[in-house]
């Protein structure tokens, strides 16, 4: 099976710009071939009708002129309504059928003509092609027309003579009419197809000129020529762009997050390693290294600690699934309230069922782990969960809010920039490294988010407000 679908794969036109010119041309020609046939069958209908018509118009002529006697023999029309009846062979005939006998024009001699049978009073038959043998033997065919008439002379039914006038016109005039009208048709058919396939082509390059702009755009982001793609596109085409944007600034922060990381662990190292090679020069006893050392190490652990989850808290996913808060929520909430028992305090939700944060789940357990420690660790009794769908905007996912309030002796606004900083504790006697907000901090700003701290309107002390951007 996959070895007979190699070769239709291979056939298949890689072009996005074929492939529409290939649907588009098909649909066309199938158009104009349904079009064609369509005029070509209303032709022919009306071409058929035009003949019956005509030699309709024949037979009443005709019968204005027929006129019989009083004992009812046939009197033949000296006038034809056309000059061809009176020449042999002209391809235009006529007929008189009587109960006993009939008529026949000039026209007729020669020619063997189709048996005509009597038609009753007002009757009328239209039939053909009628097969007949023309004067020099060859075989040809006939369109018939016919219609039944009573002469009554003396308004009885005794004194009424039946009689039918057919008139027959060769089968060679419509077939000839069509056939004209046929290479006309298919003519200009065609002619209009090359017209409209060249225009095709040329509507096709012209709409998909912004998607060669783009790809364009993005070789020169990839050779480091632009520094992003530009905003002058279609609506259809922002998404994508956008999209790209996004990810090659993510790229770009991603490349100079670890650049910093790995600059700030040396300068962080290089200090604890000049202190453990002195210390190895020197003349100290065995106990005194033993402590040295093991206060270094200890502090390059938290150094190497806290590097490396600044790594991992600075980036997200551009396209991650949306994650369920309430059950990471839940979960950080029980292990607070086992490690704070003694204070007895206790966290509520307020829980838009609706929101989800769009991005990775660590993110977000680092987001509601630090908020809802720091606000365990100075809250009195309660601490206030509070989420809901942030801001939307046209084809991008929702945005979040995001809050954690306190009864705490809240933070006074001279000092929220200070507890922001890394490292710095807002009261020393706490037990903590000073980090955990700073990391929250990263984690709101990687998301192009805003973090603003105040007091708290429902509990009265510290409030924590993230809010999150639509995104893409």
């Amino acid at each position: 099976m996959a070895a007979a679908r190699e070769p239709l794969l291979r056939w298949r036109p890689r072009s996005l710009q074929s492939r529409q010119l290939w649907a588009a041309s098909l649909g066309l020609v199938a158009f104009l071939a349904l079009t064609g046939y369509a005029l070509d069958r209303a032709f022919v209908d009306v071409a058929g009708q035009g003949q019956r018509d005509r030699l309709k118009a024949y037979v009443d002529a005709y019968a204005g002129d027929v006129d019989f006697a009083r004992d009812g023999s046939l009197i033949p029309p000296f006038t034809p309504p056309d000059g061809r009846f009176d020449r042999p062979g002209s391809g235009l005939y006529a007929e008189v059928v009587l109960q006993n006998g009939g008529w026949a024009s000039n026209s007729t001699r020669g020619p063997t003509m189709p048996e005509a049978a009597l038609l009753a009073g007002g009757d009328e038959k239209f039939e053909g092609p009628l097969p007949i043998t023309r004067s020099d033997g060859t075989p040809g065919e006939v369109f018939r027309y016919g219609r039944g008439f009573i002469w009554d002379v003396e308004r009885r039914p005794e004194a009424q003579f039946p009689f039918t006038i057919y008139v027959m016109e060769d089968a060679g005039t419509l077939p000839r009419q069509v056939r004209v009208f046929r290479q006309a048709l298919w003519g200009y058919l065609g002619i209009a197809a090359v017209v409209l396939l060249l225009l095709q082509a040329l509507i096709l390059r012209w709409s998909l000129l912004p998607l060669r702009r783009v790809i364009t755009e993005l070789k020169r982001v990839q050779r480091g020529q632009l520094a992003r793609m530009s905003s002058h596109h279609p609506r259809e085409l922002e998404p994508l762009t956008d999209s790209i944007n996004a990810f090659v600034e993510s790229e770009r922060e991603n490349l100079e997050r670890q650049r910093n990381t790995l600059a700030d662990l040396a300068h962080s190292l290089k200090t604890p390693l000049a202190v453990l090679r002195t210390r190895l020069d020197s003349d100290a006893g065995e106990a005194e290294l033993r402590e040295d050392f093991a206060t270094q190490l200890r502090r390059m652990n938290d150094l190497v600690g806290y590097q490396l989850a600044r790594a991992a808290s600075g980036g997200h996913k551009l396209f991650a699934a949306p994650v369920a808060i309430e059950p990471h929520a839940e979960q950080i909430v029980r292990g607070l309230e086992k490690i704070y028992a003694t204070k007895g305090v206790i966290c509520e939700f307020e829980i838009d069922p609706d929101a989800r944060f769009h991005g990775e789940p660590g993110d977000l357990q680092e987001l509601l782990g630090n908020l809802l420690e720091n606000a365990f660790k100075w809250a009195r009794s309660r601490v206030l969960l509070t989420i809901r769908p942030g801001a939307t905007a046209p084809n991008r996912r929702p945005g979040l809010l995001l809050a954690v309030d306190d009864d705490g002796p809240g933070i006074p606004p001279e000092q929220v920039a200070v507890v922001l900083q890394r490292g710095v504790r807002g009261d020393e006697r706490v037990q903590g490294h000073g980090i955990g907000l700073a990391i929250v901090q990263d984690i709101v700003r990687s998301y192009r988010g805003e973090l603003e701290v105040r007091t708290s309107p429902e509990l009265g002390g510290a409030r924590f407000e993230v809010v999150l951007p639509p995104g893409l």
